[in-house]
């Protein structure tokens, strides 16, 4: 079939013609024709070809080829777009069985278009296009031997042949399938997704690295909530996080329009409506989740209560996302977001100094995140929209409190000093004095010079280990009142009182 105009980069045009040039087939091919068709930017781009891939590597000066299924990545050096830099290009191959449920047990290389396609997934991943020069750029002959087209058209997501055996070929296929449907809107075909519920058992032969980069793709995408709700219908919510079944059902007091579930599910769509990232997004999806462990009735308010739940839910977050196999930087800033969501919510009696020890906790580089966090959780309770004017009043202090000292790494003394200067011995005593000293300066930024410093820690010294503990642990809770010469410009900018 004859098509429209493409807009192919030259980094991929140049493959498909060095290739052509040498006398052999080659089509682009798969997700990124699916794009093209949608309006879509490729996030990466295939060729598939009849050469073998010691043909392939001759034709080209940088490539590679570290597997054994005959794909070789085209390196395009001079590209700063990093989509771009590699093209892979793989010969017409047939597959044998999928002992693993993962990856075909070998592959065999053919001279058919047709072989190749009819291996794939989705019949919108089986599309075929044969590049041909055209005035604004190229036009392409298509191959559609599955009625890709059509189901582009209409929103289908349906296996190529047999949706029993394509998905138990590769059981990570079922979330593909799932997140397809939440980048690109799609329904799931009936038979395809009555497969995927029986087959849904067989993720439990896929790593868990896997399984974790389709779930950041769900999250990513427009609609993470429908991706979500149809990954527990289906039966793949326990490969992803079985926690959050816990919450299906679970109701919560009057302040919520949902059950936790639902609470949680809104949330996360909120934050992918802002298009925040991904640990936002992240937090957003398991700030409650230990509500369901920690949920009590009371009889003298007639609710439900979930003391401590974000300190259940920071342990629980931690479990899942080490299971998933995330970074740890992520790991330790979701848990940290995770732990501290539970902020001050009454702006007429939140103190400066509880801005400062909030900020202490979560952290310099993440305390904005902390307050998206909770546009996100507000939005998720069922409210209409997210308080302007508490918002802008947390943000207000929170931009107050960063002019402040909040980690002992600020304070104008260090451990050295205090040794010189109390005559003591290094130990663990230092420390103590040193976490006694930011609480003092938490109270009051002003006392964050030198001489007093140095004259506390003396007096800190001769203080034992325990009282010294109860200093940086406890401080004292007195609220502070700037003068208001110095906060107008915060207050004025956030349009606060």
């Amino acid at each position: 079939m004859k098509n429209k105009d493409w807009n192919i980069p030259p980094e991929v045009s140049r493959v498909t013609e060095g290739l052509e040039k040498a006398g052999f087939q080659a089509f682009i091919v798969g997700g990124c024709v699916r794009d093209l068709f949608l309006g879509r930017e490729p996030r990466d781009w295939d060729v598939t070809t009849d050469a073998t891939p010691e043909e392939i590597i001759k034709l080209f000066p940088h490539t590679f080829y570290e597997n054994k299924y005959g794909t070789v990545g085209v390196v395009n050096d001079e590209t700063t777009d990093e989509r771009l830099k590699i093209v892979e290009v793989t010969p017409f191959r047939l597959e044998s069985e999928y002992s693993d449920k993962r990856r075909p047990d070998s592959v065999s290389f053919s001279k058919n278009i047709e072989d190749d396609l009819k291996r794939r997934d989705f019949t919108i991943n089986a599309l075929a296009l044969k590049l041909e020069p055209g005035k604004g750029g190229f036009t392409g002959n298509i191959i559609d031997l599955f009625d890709g087209q059509n189901d582009l058209k209409n929103g289908y997501i349906r296996t190529v042949g047999d949706a029993h055996e394509r998905l138990s070929e590769d059981a990570l296929r079922i979330m593909r399938a799932v997140r397809i449907s939440a980048e690109l809107g799609f329904a799931i075909e009936r038979e395809t997704l009555e497969a995927l519920k029986k087959h849904a058992p067989l993720l439990a032969h896929i790593a868990r690295e896997r399984i974790r980069d389709e779930f950041v793709r769900i999250l990513m995408s427009d609609k993470p909530m429908n991706a979500l709700i149809l990954s527990r219908e289906i039966g793949i919510l326990p490969f992803i996080a079985p926690e959050l079944e816990e919450g299906y059902g679970i109701e919560q007091n009057q302040a919520h329009a949902y059950n936790v579930w639902e609470h949680l599910l809104h949330t996360v769509q909120h934050s992918a409506d802002k298009k925040y990232p991904l640990e936002i997004r992240l937090t957003a999806l398991f700030h409650d989740i230990g509500k369901p462990k920690t949920r009590r009735f009371s009889r003298e308010t007639n609710q439900y209560t979930f003391y401590g739940h974000e300190v259940v839910g920071a342990r629980m977050t931690e479990k899942i996302l080490k299971n998933l196999a995330f970074p740890a930087k992520t790991i330790e800033n979701v848990v940290k977001l995770v732990r501290w969501h539970m902020f001050f919510s009454d702006t007429e009696q939140i103190t400066l100094s509880a801005v400062r020890r909030m900020v202490a906790n979560v952290g310099r580089d993440l305390i904005w995140n902390l307050m998206d966090v909770r546009i996100c959780d507000r939005i998720g309770t069922g409210r209409p929209k997210e308080n302007p004017y508490r918002l802008r009043k947390y943000k207000a202090m929170v931009e107050e409190a960063l002019r402040d000292p909040i980690s002992v790494g600020m304070l104008k003394i260090n451990g050295g000093k205090i040794i010189e200067v109390t005559k003591s011995e290094p130990g663990p005593k230092i420390g103590f004095i040193l976490h006694a000293l930011l609480e003092e300066v938490l109270e009051d930024p002003k006392l964050n010079t030198v001489e007093y410093l140095e004259k506390k820690a003396k007096e800190f010294s001769k203080l034992s280990d325990t009282d010294l503990k109860k200093l940086g642990a406890i401080g004292k809770e007195k609220k502070m009142m700037a003068e208001e010469e110095e906060l107008e410009k915060i207050r004025s900018k956030h349009h606060v009182r």
